[in-house]
């Protein structure tokens, strides 16, 4: 199982950026699958940011990104996505995606992409 984040980098606050993760090697289709959204900085815990359903009609959110950040998903390509705007410092992390929730542990994550926000 594979699960591949890009879009990361280097932005202005006030700016925009937009996660992709990509997933291959799951044991069931895409569309099984919850996928979620963390973040991590150095010595801290890795964070929540937003989950949606399998099928998209449901989102989530932690209440640090509500109203700036929009996950979505396109199940035919195996993608969600992470819309991020009005990009705040606070917002810098390296972002992870995970996939496979059971009980709250994820069995699934990728190897994370590194936002770093300027201000």
């Amino acid at each position: 199982v594979q699960l591949q984040a890009s879009g990361g980098g280097l932005v202005q606050a006030g700016g925009s950026l937009r996660l992709s993760c990509t997933a291959s090697g799951l044991s069931f289709p895409f569309s099984s699958y919850e996928m979620t959204w963390f973040r991590q900085t150095p010595g801290k815990e890795r964070e929540f940011v937003a989950r949606i359903s399998r099928g998209g009609g449901s989102t989530w959110y932690a209440d640090s990104v509500k109203g700036r950040f929009t996950i979505s998903r396109d199940n035919a390509r195996n993608l969600v996505y992470l819309q991020m705007n009005s990009l705040e410092p606070e917002d810098t992390a390296v972002y992870y995606c995970a996939a496979g929730r059971v009980y709250g542990i994820y069995a699934y994550w990728g190897q994370g992409t590194q936002v770093t926000v300027s201000s």
